[in-house]
């Protein structure tokens, strides 16, 4: 429930988007190096901390881009895939977010019943959109400055390897074990 570009910068935000992750306890990283991102998760009975890495390409600001990324949890397994994710403005000032996801786990995760991690993955995705979008309802009830300025359609990396984390961490992790 924002506009395209209020929803463009949300996505380039770290603090909304730890937010909004569950479970997430670190977002890190750089510019050159790109970030990281920490998530606790549970799947039934397998709980681990998961580590992972993203890197942005195909970027489309603010309309797309590609996320590839990876996620280790130790001895529960790993995840790993890449999301293309658009966003498309609605006739109501709104703005449509839509990924498909390619994703591979191995480990504990793959032994586990599909039912049950897709069940978790589709809680996960659930919570982290619901929670953006009441974030995105409250950020849009304020007054926009110059929705098209580049301070809300960045090509700074940084912002965008948070994207990407973001994304790993909400909807790969989550989604990547289904």
């Amino acid at each position: 429930p924002a506009p395209q570009a209020v929803v463009w910068q949300m996505l380039n935000d770290p603090d909304i988007l730890r937010q909004c992750i569950p479970g997430c306890e670190s977002l890190l990283g750089s510019e050159t190096e790109g970030f990281s991102a920490k998530v606790r998760i549970a799947i039934g009975p397998v709980k681990a901390n998961f580590s992972g890495k993203v890197s942005l390409s195909n970027l489309n600001p603010p309309l797309s881009y590609t996320i590839t990324g990876e996620g280790n949890g130790g001895v529960a397994g790993f995840a790993s895939g890449e999301a293309d994710v658009q966003l498309e403005k609605t006739s109501e000032n709104g703005t449509i977010l839509t990924y498909i996801v390619k994703a591979r786990v191995g480990g504990k995760l793959a032994q586990l019943g599909s039912r049950l991690v897709e069940g978790t993955a589709r809680k996960l995705a659930s919570e982290f959109f619901n929670k953006f979008a009441s974030l995105a309802a409250e950020k849009s009830a304020q007054p926009v400055v110059g929705e098209t300025s580049t301070a809300l359609l960045p090509n700074n990396k940084t912002k965008l390897w948070v994207i990407g984390a973001t994304i790993v961490g909400a909807i790969a992790l989550i989604q990547l074990m289904s």
